[in-house]
C-alpha cells in the first residue's frame, strides 16, 4: 500500500492510496494540476481513479471536486448531496474493489465527519484529521495500525502568540477544532502497536507549528509515556509539495 499525502493543511488537502492496481483518492481540495501532476509521478490516469473518500464539507477538503470524473464519493448523507455520493454509516465498514474501509468518528465543526481505516489484507492504514479530539470508539478500532496519517495542527502557545481573533484560536483549541501536537502524539501512544511502522504528521498550521516543533513535541510524548519509537519511521505532510508513506 502506498500513500501519497499531496498537501495537507489549511490551503489544501489530497491524498492518494494506491495499491495492486487500484487508487483511491481521499478529499480533494487541491487544484486539478496538482492532482494531475500526482497521478503523472505514479504514471496513473486520472480515469483510473476508483473512488474517492471525503472526510467533510470544508472548502479546503472539497474545492477541486468540481473537476473530477463522476466516479463514486463515499462519505455521510450530511457532507454532500451530489447525485455520485455513496452514503457511509460510522463504524460500517463497506468495500471497494480489495480494500476494506471503516469509517471512523471524528470531532470537528461540521455536521458527521469521518477519519478512516482502510485495509487491504495485509497493511492496515489509519486517516484521521480535522478533529478537535478522538472520540474512544474511533481510538479503539485506530490500534495497531502500519500507518497512520494523524492531525498535528498547531502548538497551543505559538498559536496564542498569532494575530488571528480570539473566537478562532478557541475554535482551534476546542474539542470541534483541531488537534495540537501534544494531543495527537498523546493518542498515538494509545495507538501504535508492534505492526506499526509510520506516522505521517498531517494538517500542519503554517502560523502556529513547525515541522520541528511538530517532531520534537511527538518524540518527548512518546519519551515521558516510556513507549519508544524505535523502527516507526515519523515525518510531517506538507502544505506545498507531496509526502509519501507506505510500503516501498
Amino acid at each position: 500500500m502506498k500513500i501519497i499525502v499531496i498537501q495537507s493543511g489549511s490551503k489544501g488537502n489530497a491524498t492518494l492510496v494506491i495499491d495492486k492496481g487500484r487508487v483511491l483518492l481521499i478529499d480533494m481540495g487541491v487544484g486539478l494540476r496538482v492532482l494531475k501532476d500526482a497521478l503523472e509521478k505514479e504514471n496513473i490516469n486520472m480515469m483510473s481513479i476508483n473512488a474517492m473518500l471525503l472526510t467533510h464539507e470544508h472548502w479546503d477538503h472539497t474545492t477541486g471536486i468540481r473537476y473530477l470524473p463522476p466516479l463514486p464519493i463515499y462519505c455521510t448523507k450530511e457532507t454532500s448531496d451530489r447525485p455520485n455520493v455513496v452514503e457511509v454509516i460510522p463504524f460500517e465498514p463497506f468495500e471497494i474493489e480489495h480494500f476494506k474501509i471503516t469509517p471512523l468518528k471524528t470531532s470537528h465543526d461540521v455536521k458527521n465527519p469521518l477519519g478512516f481505516v482502510i485495509e487491504n489484507g495485509e497493511d492496515k492504514l489509519v486517516y484521521l484529521t480535522d478533529s478537535g479530539k478522538i472520540p474512544v470508539k474511533s481510538l479503539q478500532k485506530m490500534k495497531n495500525a502500519d500507518y497512520y496519517v494523524i492531525e498535528s495542527n498547531h502548538d497551543p502557545e505559538m498559536l496564542m502568540a498569532t494575530n488571528r481573533p480570539m473566537m478562532l484560536k478557541r475554535r482551534i483549541l476546542s474539542t470541534k477544532g483541531h488537534l495540537s501536537n501534544e494531543q495527537s502524539a498523546t493518542y498515538m501512544t494509545m495507538c501504535v502497536g508492534k505492526r506499526t511502522k509510520q506516522i505521517i504528521l498531517a494538517h500542519l498550521s503554517e502560523e502556529a507549528n513547525t515541522p520541528e516543533v511538530a517532531l520534537n513535541t511527538y518524540r518527548k510524548v512518546f519519551e515521558d509515556a516510556k513507549i519508544s519509537l524505535e523502527g516507526i519511521e515519523l515525518k510531517c505532510a506538507n502544505q506545498h509539495y507531496s509526502v509519501t508513506g507506505g510500503s516501498k
